[in-house]
């Protein structure tokens, strides 16, 4: 008997590390093994935690799904070589996450932040390069500053901030500042 099959705990869910662009297909290619193998009550669920994000563009707004977790994918599981070699050798994915080869299942805590029914709904607001925007969260909550840099593919964006008599540029997450009212 392996370490994988000593290690079962019944169903519980795992983190599967995907390439990068690869979180669809992989979810895709198990759901087809599962079914052709006949494996649904030992590989149950496969997530792709996602959310919402309203973005305001001149008064328009629309919403766009993004991942929350890039290259992560979540498949609820009995741990065993079987189902283990089933979800290591799908293609795009780079193994389980866990100290080695070794997958460690998510607590109940971490199951209950990450996995929802619904997706959660963000709203970000339309900003530009220059904006006055505030800060709403994080160790600079409540600065107000100007917008100096948008970065789309990573959603950093750069605020110089002052305080203490100095202007400090801040890089943060995109969705912790919001355009300030005119």
């Amino acid at each position: 008997m392996s370490d994988i099959n000593e290690m079962n705990e019944g169903l519980k869910w795992y983190v599967v590390h995907t390439y990068s662009g690869y979180e669809n297909k992989v979810k895709t290619n198990l759901e087809k093994i599962i079914e052709n193998r006949g494996m649904s009550d030992r590989i149950t669920d496969i997530r792709i935690p996602t959310e919402v994000v309203v973005e305001s563009d001149g008064g328009r707004e629309k919403e766009v799904e993004s991942k929350i977790f890039p290259s992560y994918v979540l498949v609820k599981m009995v741990m065993t070589d079987e189902t283990w070699h089933v979800v290591r050798n799908i293609r795009g994915v780079t193994g389980f996450v866990g100290p080695g080869s070794k997958p460690v299942p998510l607590t109940d805590e971490e199951t209950a932040a990450y996995i929802q029914e619904e997706p959660v709904k963000i709203a970000v607001s339309s900003i530009a390069v220059g904006d006055t925007v505030n800060i709403v969260d994080g160790v600079f909550r409540g600065y107000s500053g100007r917008l100096t840099r948008i970065d789309e593919e990573t959603g950093e964006v750069t605020v110089v901030v002052s305080t203490v008599g100095r202007d400090i540029p801040v890089n943060l997450d995109r969705k912790l500042v919001e355009k300030a009212a005119d």
